[in-house]
């Protein structure tokens, strides 16, 4: 079964392609069969202004509609789309999703902080992690960063703040932001004495991962990504373009999202951190199949 799923982020918009096929004991496999991302960047308009500019909205309608085809191509049945921080943000987010609602069909939804937590944690990362240890999922997009934290298998909280990386470079959080995180986190894991292994998502912690050169399903550690960060920040976007082969739109917010990682991590305490291949367009189709499941049950 192809399923499919729309994530319309502060600094690209993505689809995913996925095969539901069961495994020989039961559980559900979804296989990617396309990804494809376009650097919108809707938060550069939002964060800066409020609103999204007619030139952006016309490229995210262009977007869609090209996605559209893609969908028709492979002939997926089921889409499920979301957006997330910046349409949230935007004094005309809505009006604009009602245009390509119109134009194309796909009806995309705008979602809380909160509901994109709990699509990111839809992955269910930690079933193959070890149940009696605590873990905290961090995602890092462009408008927001989504936290959420489980311990001995049970959730214990999901939140989400307004510090992503379009955010950061448009110079829009403050010392108050970051110290509202960091006063959450330190309140929330105070009953938690275990040590705390990271679970990070979003493209930019991938791209870290990738240039690594880690094993898959091996963590990188705290050190390292404070390493990163300070090598990162030595160069400028032109030179972090060619020197680490990055397309413009990663060159610039991978500093800020390293700095977001680094932050959490050291407030926690958190001395390693996982990157599986993972983000909310993959909880977005595991949320679908579900909906599937309990349509097709009545």
């Amino acid at each position: 079964m192809k399923l499919a799923a729309i994530d319309i982020g502060s600094n690209a918009a993505r689809l995913l392609i996925s095969d539901a096929s069961p495994k020989p004991n039961g559980e559900m496999d979804f296989t990617k069969v396309n990804l494809v991302r376009v650097p919108l960047r809707l938060g550069m308009d939002v964060f800066a202004g409020g609103s999204i500019s007619e030139k952006r909205a016309e490229s995210l309608l262009k977007t869609i509609k090209a996605y559209k085809l893609l969908l028709d191509v492979y002939e997926v049945k089921y889409l499920k789309a979301a957006a997330t921080s910046a349409m949230r943000d935007a004094s005309n987010g809505m009006q604009i999703l009602e245009k390509v609602k119109q134009e194309t069909g796909v009806d995309i939804r705008v979602i809380t902080g909160q509901e994109e937590a709990s699509y990111i944690y839809e992955n269910h990362v930690a079933e193959n992690l070890d149940k009696t240890r605590s873990y905290l999922y961090i995602d890092v997009g462009g408008g927001s960063t989504e936290l959420t934290f489980f311990s001995g298998n049970q959730l214990a909280f999901k939140e989400s703040f307004n510090i992503g990386t379009i955010r950061l470079l448009q110079g829009v959080v403050t010392d108050e932001h970051w110290q509202q995180m960091k006063d959450f986190l330190k309140q929330q894991l105070r009953p938690f004495s275990q040590q705390i292994t990271a679970i990070g998502s979003g493209g930019n912690i991938n791209k870290v991962f990738s240039l690594s050169k880690k094993k898959e399903g091996k963590p990188l550690t705290f050190d390292q990504l404070k390493d990163y960060y300070k090598e990162f920040s030595s160069f400028s976007v032109e030179e972090r373009i060619h020197l680490y082969n990055l397309r413009e739109d990663r060159a610039d917010v991978i500093v800020p999202a390293l700095q977001i990682y680094v932050n959490v991590m050291r407030w926690t305490d958190i001395q390693e951190i996982y990157v599986p291949k993972i983000g909310l367009a993959d909880g977005l189709v595991r949320s679908l199949y579900k909906e599937i499941g309990a349509l097709s049950a009545r």
